[in-house]
């Protein structure tokens, strides 16, 4: 059974979800909510505490709590990489009116603001047996950072590897001034003769680091979802390995799986 600041908490979540209470409005005072609510100021503050590590207020010392302004929320299915495929052999005029994020959001590229930062590293252990590839091997190392012009947080954090020999001969796949890449890595694939075959996906949930809490703009109590990516080709080599780091208060993951007929 809900413990009695559960309930409440729950109402009052309810009713920031439903709009009743709008972003940037101050709610009332812990005492005036507690007479609301039929109960003591110490169980008002658990209930409220509750709502503070959702990421649903805001609590400024000496002036109240506050609904917190919610950043964009995010979609991310499964069937994106189909469409991310369907899209990679389109002339680059047409690539250039949306992107996976795009599709993910709804927002439009000029919504957008994006970052991206390339260096070359060696494969440690973990990334070696992902690419079965020696220890050491040479690896273009890519992280990317994508924000709404509005916020101050990206949506996630993306760490994504390539083999350096397998994409080296299209130089322009070793410049990250040649990002955002019109129709994104499975055209930069096909590009070098690439073509995806599939793609699988391992998913967790853990703790953000403190690194990570800072950069995404997470309340204390928000958990992220750990996301490796790994793009196998047509002949069964994988070759991108792409770690993501996502917020767990914006982003809602679906997966749909066709089924069969009898």
């Amino acid at each position: 059974m809900a413990k009695k600041y559960e309930r409440i908490a729950d109402a009052l979540r309810q009713a920031i979800r439903a709009g009743r209470l709008k972003p940037g409005e101050r709610l009332p005072a812990e005492t005036t909510l507690a007479q609301q609510y039929r109960t003591s100021v110490p169980t008002m503050r658990d209930a409220l505490a509750e709502l503070l590590a959702e990421g649903l207020i805001d609590k400024r010392h000496g002036v109240g709590n506050f609904v917190r302004e919610q950043r964009q929320r995010v979609e991310r299915s499964n069937e994106r990489h189909q469409w991310e495929k369907d899209r990679a052999r389109l002339v680059e005029t047409e690539r250039l009116k949306t992107g996976s994020t795009e599709h993910d959001t709804g927002l439009t590229p000029s919504d957008l603001a994006f970052k991206a930062e390339y260096r070359t590293a060696q494969a440690d252990a973990d990334l070696a047996a992902a690419f079965a590839v020696a220890v050491g091997t040479t690896l273009l190392r890519r992280s990317y950072r994508t924000f709404h012009r509005d916020e101050d947080a990206p949506f996630n954090l993306i760490t994504s590897h390539l083999v350096h020999d397998l994409i080296a001969p299209n130089p322009d796949l070793l410049d990250e001034t040649k990002e955002p890449w019109p129709g994104g890595t499975q055209s930069q694939l096909l590009t070098v003769g690439i073509e995806l075959d599939r793609i699988v996906e391992r998913i967790t949930a853990r703790p953000p680091t403190a690194e990570e809490a800072e950069e995404l703009g997470l309340q204390k109590g928000v958990s992220v979802i750990q996301l490796r990516k790994l793009s196998v080709g047509t002949t069964g080599r994988v070759v991108e390995v792409s770690d993501l780091v996502i917020p767990g208060d914006r982003t809602e993951l679906v997966f749909t799986t066709p089924l069969a007929r009898w």
